[in-house]
């Protein structure tokens, strides 16, 4: 694997990004760890998995550097991935918790939102959705996730500002459930989901999948309208400006 690696040790499998320093989102990151989550889902030898990243990043979203020279159908298939990978990460059935080694917009917040837990390093990181500004309009499904953990109010605020948290913002809102010097992260990780797994496993997945119910089908259903929208304003001209300006000033840096 190319983009992440993988340890294994007392039945605990650490995931960690490893796409250069921001770990951001393209086509074969995202294949390689929604291969290795399903891998682990079918493996008894597995109880638990952390998701983490190395400081200043967790993962700064999706590739725009990327996605931006995609071709219409390149762009489709890449939403339709995204989506999906989205849908099977909520609906892993072990305990899955993120150690958010720093920065975790868009993209990296919605992997962190699909864990059991979050543990997020301390310091001056950003973590939030922030799709509207970028001119991506949001599917209900990522809105749905969203306010699974932090309520409809706050959800629906913050998608339409494009609001980024820091980590104390993040933790009083129920964005994150810990925040912890950096040094302490997979430590804190490792001692919140090693309790889970303590836990009889079958009891703890079917109440998890049970609990997730109705996200599970929200993030599940049929999004091809929606897909088409967010196509359609993708290769709008404003959009289309927006990326560009972005991608200029990160070329800049």
């Amino acid at each position: 694997m190319n983009t992440i690696k993988v340890s294994v040790k007392d039945r605990l499998a650490t995931i960690t990004l490893d796409r250069g320093k921001s770990n951001a989102l393209n086509r074969e990151l995202i294949t390689e760890l929604d291969d290795i989550l399903k891998n682990i889902a079918a493996d008894d030898n597995i109880g638990g998995v952390i998701l983490t990243g190395t400081a200043p990043f967790f993962s700064a979203g999706l590739d725009l550097v990327e996605l931006y020279n995609y071709n219409e159908e390149e762009a489709k298939s890449f939403w339709q991935l995204f989506l999906g990978f989205t849908a099977n990460m909520v609906s892993f059935k072990k305990p899955m918790v993120a150690a958010i080694s720093g920065h975790s917009p868009a993209g990296g917040c919605v992997m962190a939102l699909a864990c059991d837990y979050r543990v997020m390093a301390e310091g001056q990181y950003i973590i939030g959705l922030n799709e509207v500004p970028v001119g991506i309009i949001v599917p209900n499904s990522i809105f749905h996730l969203y306010a699974f953990w932090i309520g409809k109010a706050e959800a629906t605020r913050s998608l339409l500002s494009g609001k980024l948290y820091n980590p104390e913002e993040a933790l009083k809102v129920g964005l994150v459930d810990e925040l912890v010097k950096n040094e302490s992260l997979l430590t804190a990780a490792e001692r919140k989901i090693k309790k889970y797994m303590e836990l009889e496993s079958n009891t703890w997945s079917q109440s998890k999948l049970n609990i997730r119910e109705e996200l599970i089908t929200a993030v599940s259903a049929d999004q091809s309208a929606t897909l088409e929208k967010m196509l359609a304003q993708w290769w709008s001209p404003a959009t289309r400006h927006i990326l560009k300006t972005i991608l200029a000033n990160l070329q800049r840096k």
